[in-house]
């Protein structure tokens, strides 16, 4: 097995940045990477993979995975999970559309008194300190 790559702090900046808007979500460490928490469910989780590519896996619905999956490269279906949509990340990525797909995915996984209080579609824009 080869050795997997820290994520940069640029794109962690990016997606801390994101979810600043998500009541009671936390960033904290996983096994590989990083993910993003409220409560006990899991709403992103970004880490590199033995390639050297970076991906970021979240929730989405049904529909939405299936859409996503058949777009192809950089998205992807996970291998787990009937709702998780993966996404591979770079310095090309459309940050505003991750910043998008993170507020649905608290959504989803959030409680429904927290996740009333959040509008998808205004998801706040991750930019990069360094952009």
């Amino acid at each position: 097995m080869g050795d997997r790559p820290d994520v940069p702090d640029w794109m962690l900046e990016r997606l801390r940045a994101a979810a600043t808007a998500l009541p009671e979500c936390r960033e904290e460490s996983a096994w590989i990477g990083h993910r993003w928490r409220v409560g006990q469910a899991t709403v992103a989780h970004i880490f590199g993979g033995e390639d050297e590519l970076f991906r970021i896996t979240l929730r989405g619905d049904p529909d939405d995975v299936a859409a996503f999956t058949h777009l192809g490269s950089p998205y992807f279906k996970s291998d787990w999970g009937s709702n998780v949509i993966g996404m591979l990340v770079d310095e090309d990525t459309d940050w505003d559309e991750v910043g998008e797909l993170l507020a649905i995915s608290y959504c989803i996984q959030a409680p429904r008194h927290l996740a009333e209080r959040v509008d998808p579609q205004s998801a706040p824009d991750p930019k990069s300190p360094q952009a």
